[in-house]
């Protein structure tokens, strides 16, 4: 083993190098640095969008600032990680290793929870519209956003406790960033943190679909003259069913970008998160929280005009909050 192959030269226990291209690596290193930036960036827009303006704050948009936030401590801490491991040497330490694997079960068990809020948000929405606004009040909705990130803290600690005691004792040499989670603890994960809440999207989404599908059939099949005296409660319904579609598409995405990872604990052989497994699927899942505000900016208006008002600095002038937005 050279010295030039090793993370810490003057360790004899030191881990190695990954080696590559320099054009490779820099071209990876932009490309993943690239789009941690945007992550970033664009989810900072959704946050400071839904807080600013008074008319966003609605029961179905305090749960997309809530997804956002979980997308921009993936965007700060899980994704400048995987780039700094990239060569496979890590060298901030065991404590930022614990930091690392911590907020990324966190931000990832977050997203899935918000991802089934919003499912049950559109479901009550499209389904039982006529008592939506006294079950769905935004108290219940800060409650279960709550509730929700409560039970990812507790989860990640469950998931981790054995790391969080002992840093580092699944390192096999010096300068490696490695989590191992056993067959229960791997199994209990998949089942609570994936399986079940893709169950609960899937099948509030196929009930959600069949009603926007009968609602568009019986709104095609009005006579004009009963579309004229209806308007308000059509309108209404055809907000809503927007709305479903646009939160459909940011749920198919969710499980696209999720099932390659998962897929990939359930083949491997050992549940094992490390520099060399996986990093392609784990990227992938950390790309979601990237497509999610570039979903917002092509299907919400709102949003777009809030971009303007941020990037033109209205947002500093007196009175900005109650600007018209929607």
């Amino acid at each position: 083993m050279e010295e030039t192959e090793l993370c810490f030269p003057q360790v004899n226990t030191s881990c190695r190098k990954m080696s590559r291209p320099h054009w490779e690596a820099a071209l990876i290193y932009s490309l993943l640095s690239f789009i941690t930036l945007i992550t970033v960036f664009l989810n900072l827009l959704v946050i400071i969008s839904i807080s600013h303006f008074r008319q966003l704050h609605t029961t179905n948009n305090f749960i997309l600032l809530s997804l956002a936030i979980a997308d921009i401590i993936v965007g700060c801490l899980p994704m400048p990680a995987e780039i700094f491991i990239y060569r496979g040497c890590w060298t901030l330490g065991d404590l930022m290793c614990v930091v690392y694997y911590f907020s990324a079960f966190l931000s990832v068990s977050a997203s899935i929870g918000n991802v089934v809020l919003i499912s049950i948000d559109r479901y009550i929405a499209i389904c039982d519209p006529m008592f939506y606004s006294t079950k769905v009040t935004l108290k219940r909705v800060r409650l279960c956003i709550c509730l929700s990130w409560i039970s990812s803290l507790i989860n990640s600690i469950w998931m981790q406790r054995d790391f969080l005691k002992q840093p580092g004792r699944y390192n096999s040499c010096y300068g490696e960033c490695v989590l191992v989670v056993n067959y229960i603890e791997g199994a209990v994960d998949l089942v609570v943190a994936f399986v079940s809440p893709v169950l609960v999207i899937v099948v509030l989404y196929m009930r959600v679909f069949v009603v926007v599908l009968s609602q568009a059939h019986a709104m095609r099949s009005k006579t004009a003259a009963d579309t004229l005296q209806r308007s308000k409660p059509i309108t209404a319904k055809k907000s809503e069913m927007k709305a479903a579609r646009t939160l459909g598409v940011v749920i198919v995405v969710f499980i696209v970008c999720s099932c390659p990872y998962y897929c990939l604990t359930v083949a491997a052989e050992n549940n094992f998160l490390g520099v060399s497994s996986g990093t392609i699927e784990l990227w992938l899942l950390y790309f979601n929280s990237c497509l999610n505000p570039v979903i917002y900016v092509f299907f919400y208006p709102w949003f777009r005009k809030a971009i303007k008002h941020i990037v033109t600095l209205q947002i500093l002038k007196p009175g900005s909050s109650e600007a018209n937005i929607v």
